[in-house]
């Protein structure tokens, strides 16, 4: 992650409004653009007038330039620094067809300024633009303010906002995920639907989780792959009083689970666990699960493929690690705090300290010899965002909600990896969990970006999206 952005920028312009303003107005969003490290894809002034599209013929320049740089843009940029001729900026979008997201921004006028010399009326250009593109059926963002300058702090965050827009929307249309093992029995909660996940451009690679114990019944303790991922596991987190044995096969496991994800092109995962694995292996797969998560690459434990999704989803638009946690138990009488849970393989990013351990629930049935791998520890404070997806098969659409929190210090003794959420109107969202039929599981984040997650998914995927706000009535 961390791709550097490029976007296909339009400079609106109308013909008997003030040309210069379209001069500069380029000038700005390419200098915008290049301080916070972005790349555009723009007109030069030898191609159209200040390089901006205000004919059919500009269109199909500006057309013909996105689709030349297809594979680098991640988003388009509507800049109206004037009105902006409506209808070339919706055609140029239609012609490249790139399907990526759009932001539309218009660039305010000065009360000093309103003569025809420097009049811009960009305040209702946008409106016009905005009609157009409802018309042609093309998807578009706004900024927050219906006007702002592209040297604005407000703009500046618009534009952080948006690039984690297009990273989210881009990121899960390419998507393929492995699903290592099967569904455990118990667990009709994660049944999904890859045919619907498909048709978002989400690729489902199965694997049987025979396969995986096989390749690691092959795999020799002192494999370079083994002995790699064995310094890397002991690295990541503190093993003492761990098994040696236990350890090396956690890192035969981590070998051949990512050897596999390379050679089928996979980029994150769900894994069958519960209790297959601790029984006719003798470890968890937690640890390795975590470090790949930590690297940004979500693993999601008992196969639940929609909720590796939220975590990638949340992932993507953060830049930071994402974990699958339980909504699990209330904390005392407080309506707006809950103990988010899991057995764990929660990312060390989320820990305020962190250990490895064994399973305490499983143990009681397999033993504790065969459940070691574990990464136990408290959350640590900090501001969180959830989300999850699902496949409503009956209805055929993909829904999902998402929100946001904070994890706090009250103190909880537990055991896994554990902290206490605290959610304004959280009985409304458990409500609206239970109503609506959603799984126990929920991806989190340690950021503030459910607006990104939910403009992506609702917009441009085209999902059923539930924003649980924390102002009542929403």
């Amino acid at each position: 992650m961390n791709k550097q952005m490029t976007f296909g920028i339009i400079v609106g312009n109308r013909g008997f409004f003030p040309a210069h303003l379209a001069r500069s107005g380029r000038q700005e969003i390419i200098a915008t653009l290049e301080k916070a490290g972005m790349n555009a894809v723009v007109l030069g002034p030898e191609d159209s007038l200040h390089g901006a599209v205000s004919t059919r013929e500009d269109a199909k320049k500006c057309a013909d330039l996105f689709k030349a740089n297809r594979d680098k843009i991640d988003g388009v940029i509507v800049t109206l620094p004037n009105f902006g001729e409506e209808r070339p900026i919706a055609d140029t979008l239609r012609m490249a067809d790139l399907k990526v997201p759009v932001l539309i921004q218009a660039t305010p006028d000065s009360a000093g300024k309103m003569l025809i010399s420097d009049r811009r009326d960009s305040f209702c250009g946008k409106m016009s633009a905005c009609n157009n593109l409802s018309q042609y059926g093309i998807p578009y963002s706004l900024t927050k303010l219906h006007t702002e300058a592209v040297d604005s702090p407000e703009f500046a965050q618009d534009l952080a906002w948006f690039a984690g827009v297009c990273r989210v929307t881009n990121g899960l249309r390419k998507t393929r995920i492995g699903a290592i093992g099967a569904r455990p029995a118990a667990f009709n909660t994660v049944r999904y639907s890859e045919k619907l996940l498909e048709a978002s451009g989400i690729d489902v690679e199965t694997v049987d989780l025979s396969e995986i114990l096989g390749r690691i019944g092959r795999m020799a303790d002192n494999d370079d792959r083994a002995q790699v991922k064995l310094a890397a596991i002991k690295k990541y987190v503190s093993t003492e009083g761990i098994p040696e044995e236990s350890l090396i096969k956690m890192a035969k496991l981590g070998a051949v689970v990512e050897g596999w994800m390379e050679e089928t092109d996979v980029t994150i995962s769900a894994v069958q666990c519960w209790t297959a694995i601790e029984t006719y292996y003798g470890v968890v797969p937690c640890t390795v699960m975590s470090m790949m998560s930590e690297r940004l690459l979500p693993s999601a434990c008992e196969v639940d493929v929609c909720g590796t999704v939220a975590m990638y989803a949340l992932a993507l638009a953060s830049e930071t690690p994402s974990a699958l946690l339980d909504w699990n138990n209330n904390y005392g009488s407080d309506p707006d705090k809950a103990v988010c849970f899991h057995c764990s393989n929660l990312p060390k990013h989320f820990f305020a300290d962190v250990k490895m351990d064994y399973q305490e629930i499983i143990a009681g049935t397999v033993g504790k010899l065969n459940t070691f791998g574990t990464c136990v520890g408290r959350v640590k404070a900090a501001p969180m965002s959830f989300a999850r997806f699902s496949t409503d098969d009956r209805a055929g659409k993909i829904r999902g909600y998402v929100g946001e929190g904070e994890f706090t210090n009250d103190p909880l003794e537990t055991f896994g990896g554990a902290g206490v959420v605290r959610i304004p109107r959280l009985q409304h969202l458990l409500r609206y969990i239970c109503e609506n039929g959603f799984e126990h599981h929920v991806a989190a984040n340690l950021s503030q970006v459910s607006a990104i997650v939910y403009e992506a998914a609702k917009n441009y995927l085209g999902w059923d999206m539930h924003y649980h706000r924390p102002e009542a009535g929403c």
